[in-house]
């Protein structure tokens, strides 16, 4: 028995969002507290204003380039 609360597990899907899985937990939320939900808005970002993120490293940029380059898309070149 839970305590009477029947709802045990919350899942929050996001469909808007197409980050490549293997995306570190601090990653994801950089990204989420920027605003980008998507790689779309991603890909406005140049690659050193990404690195600027608190929680983006060197392994989330590439997984992120990835990413982008599989749906033809790239960091912009600001």
């Amino acid at each position: 028995m839970n305590g009477g609360n029947e709802v045990t597990k919350i899942t929050h899907n996001k469909p808007d969002s197409d980050f490549p899985t293997g995306l570190a937990k601090p990653a994801q939320r950089a990204l989420a507290n920027a605003g980008l939900r998507n790689l779309e808005q991603i890909s406005h970002l140049s690659e050193e204003e990404l690195n600027q993120l608190h929680g983006i490293g060197p392994k989330a940029v590439e997984l992120l380039r990835q990413a982008l380059r599989t749906k033809g898309l790239a960091f912009s070149e600001k």
